[in-house]
C-alpha cells in the first residue's frame, strides 16, 4: 500500500470523530439510546482478522454494561482497523504499524499495540504472518538507528525534527535515546517464538540486530563517562531534551544502562530509569535463552546472562530505597551518586507495570511496597479529581490523568473491587468518543489530549480480555 494512501484511508475512518468538538460528541452520545460502533467500515479497515473479530464477538457478548461493551468494540480492534500498512517485501512480510495520530512507527508503541492479538497467532495464519513482518521491520529499524525511538517506512522521508541535533537520517522520524526501544524489539520476538516455535524470525539481519542492541546497552552504561550520543533541540519544553548539551545529567557508573528519555518521551531527570533496566533485564535473558536454545551461540548466550546479572545487581544495589512508611521500594531514577527521583510515570515500562512486563509476582514485597507508594498522594504524578483519579506524567502536565495508567493499575490488580472501581472510571471519562486517550483533565474529561491514540484504545481491549479471562463476573454488572 502506498504511504499517502495509508494515511488518506486512516484519515477518512476517522475525519468524523476529528472534526467534532469532545462536548458535541459527548452531548451526541447522551442523546442517543443506541450506541452505533465508532469501527470504520470493513472496506477502509487496514487489516482484518478473523481471529480477532471472533474473540471481540465473544468476549462482547459477555459484557453486560452496554456502554463498555461499546467502548471494548471501538477500542480493542483498533490498531488493526486504523494503523497497520502490511505487504510482502522480498518474499517477506513486512508490517508497519503507525502510532495514531502521528505518521510514525514507533518500536515500543508498535510492539505494544499488538501485543494483545499475539495469543491468538496460532489460530490466524495471516496474524501470524502481521506480527512476523513487525519483527522483521522492527529488526531493519534497529539497525537502522538503535538510537532512535521512532521511524517512517519511507526510508527518504525528512523528520519533521530535522532541526534537532544530530539531525535524524531519512526515515528516522524522532531520535530520543529510550531503553525501552530496544527492549521492546526483543519482547516481541521473543513472544512471536514462544508461541509459535517459528525460528525462522531469527535470520541473520535479527542476528545482526540483536548483537546491536547488546552493544548500544553497553555503551550507554558508561564505564568511562562518556558516550557517542546527545541530543539538541530548540524548545520551550525543558524536558524535550536532555541538559548538559544534549548528554543528560552526570552518573556514577554502576552497572546499570543509562537512558536519555523516558518511555513518555520526555527527558530523564536522572540517567539511569529504573523500570527501563528493570526491562533490560528480562530481554537480556531472553536473548541469551534464544541464543542458547535456538541459534547455538553458547558464547554470546552467556554474555547475554551475565550482562542481565550485572544491571540487575546495580539495580538492587542503587535503585531500592527504604521509605520511612512503605518500606523497601523502587525509585524511578537514580545517579549513582546518591540521588534517587520518587514518583512514577503512566507510560510503560513504569514502576506499577513491573508485574504486566513479567519483572515481579504480584505478592513481592518490594513491588507491593512500590505499587502502594505510585497510589498515593507521595507519588507527585498520582492525581484525584472529581472525574477520576489515576496517574498521569509530566508528558502533559499537572492535573492530567491517563487511561493507560487507570488500565494498568486494574491489569496489575489481584483485588476484584479495585479492577471494578478502575472499570466505572474508565466509563465515565471518554467523553463520549467511545476511544481512550493520551490523558484527561481530572476534574473534566472533556479535556483531553488525543483523539487517535491506538496504543491506550488496544491495552483497554486488552484489559477486557484478561477480565473476560480470570473474572468474567466482573462483566456481568453494570456500573454506574
Amino acid at each position: 500500500m502506498h504511504r499517502r494512501d495509508f494515511i488518506n484511508k486512516n484519515t477518512l475512518a476517522l475525519g468524523a470523530l476529528s472534526l467534532v468538538s469532545a462536548k458535541s460528541v459527548a452531548l451526541d452520545f447522551f442523546l442517543k439510546e443506541e450506541l452505533v460502533s465508532k469501527r470504520p467500515p470493513l472496506e477502509k479497515r487496514t487489516f482484518t482478522s478473523k481471529a480477532v473479530e471472533a474473540q471481540l464477538s465473544e468476549v462482547k457478548a459477555a459484557i453486560k454494561d452496554k456502554e463498555l461493551a461499546w467502548l471494548f468494540e471501538n477500542c480493542y480492534p483498533n490498531t488493526l482497523d486504523t494503523t497497520v500498512d502490511y505487504e510482502p517485501i522480498n518474499g517477506k512480510p513486512d508490517t508497519f504499524i503507525i502510532t495514531g495520530d502521528i505518521d510514525a512507527m514507533w518500536l515500543r508503541d508498535s510492539t505494544a499495540q499488538v501485543w494483545p492479538y499475539i495469543p491468538l497467532i496460532a489460530k490466524d495464519d495471516e496474524l501470524k504472518n502481521l506480527v512476523k513482518g513487525l519483527v522483521s521491520r522492527q529488526a531493519k529499524c534497529v539497525l537502522k538507528d538503535p538510537y532512535a525511538n521512532a521511524f517512517y517506512k519511507d526510508l527518504n522521508k525528512e523528520s519533521e525534527w530535522k532541526n534537532d541535533k544530530p539531525s535524524p537520517q531519512p526515515g528516522v522520524h524522532e531520535r530520543k535515546w529510550e531503553i525501552d526501544s530496544l527492549c521492546y524489539f526483543i519482547r516481541l520476538s521473543n513472544r512471536y517464538y514462544e508461541l509459535t516455535g517459528d525460528a525462522s524470525v531469527f535470520d541473520n539481519e535479527w542476528n545482526e540486530a540483536a548483537h546491536t542492541v547488546v552493544k548500544t546497552f553497553r555503551t550507554e552504561q558508561r564505564r568511562d563517562g562518556t558516550t557517542p550520543y546527545y541530543f539538541i533541540r530548540k524548545t520551550f519544553n525543558p524536558i524535550d531534551a536532555p541538559v548538559n548539551d544534549g548528554k543528560g545529567n552526570p552518573v556514577e557508573f554502576n552497572g546499570m544502562i543509562c537512558s536519555m528519555f523516558r518511555p513518555s518521551d520526555d527527558a530523564t531527570t536522572y540517567p539511569y530509569l529504573i523500570p527501563s533496566n528493570i526491562f533490560a533485564v528480562l530481554s537480556l535473558r531472553q536473548l541469551s535463552v534464544i541464543y542458547n536454545t535456538v541459534l547455538k551461540d553458547e558464547a554470546f548466550a552467556k554474555e547475554c546472562e551475565a550482562f542481565a546479572e550485572e544491571v540487575d545487581a546495580a539495580i538492587k544495589k542503587n535503585a531500592v530505597l527504604n521509605h520511612p512508611t512503605l518500606g523497601e521500594l523502587y525509585a524511578y531514577e537514580a545517579d549513582g551518586f546518591g540521588k534517587q527521583l520518587l514518583m512514577d510515570d503512566a507510560n510503560v515500562p513504569s514502576l506499577i507495570s513491573l508485574t504486566y512486563l513479567g519483572a515481579h509476582q504480584p505478592d513481592d514485597a518490594i513491588y507491593k511496597n512500590t505499587r502502594a507508594f505510585v497510589l498515593s498522594n507521595e507519588n507527585p504524578y498520582y492525581f484525584k479529581g472529581k472525574a477520576a483519579e489515576g496517574q498521569g506524567s509530566p508528558h502533559t502536565g499537572n492535573n492530567q490523568i491517563w487511561p493507560m495508567g487507570i488500565i494498568l493499575r486494574a491489569l496489575t490488580s489481584t483485588d476484584t473491587n479495585e479492577i471494578k472501581q478502575c472499570l466505572k472510571m474508565l466509563k465515565h471519562t471518554h467523553a463520549g468518543t467511545g476511544f481512550m486517550h493520551e490523558s484527561f483533565d481530572k476534574d473534566n474529561p472533556q479535556r483531553f489530549s488525543r483523539k487517535w491514540f491506538a496504543w491506550a484504545n488496544t491495552l483497554f481491549g486488552e484489559l477486557m480480555v484478561k477480565i473476560y479471562s480470570e473474572h468474567r463476573e466482573l462483566l456481568e454488572q453494570e456500573y454506574e
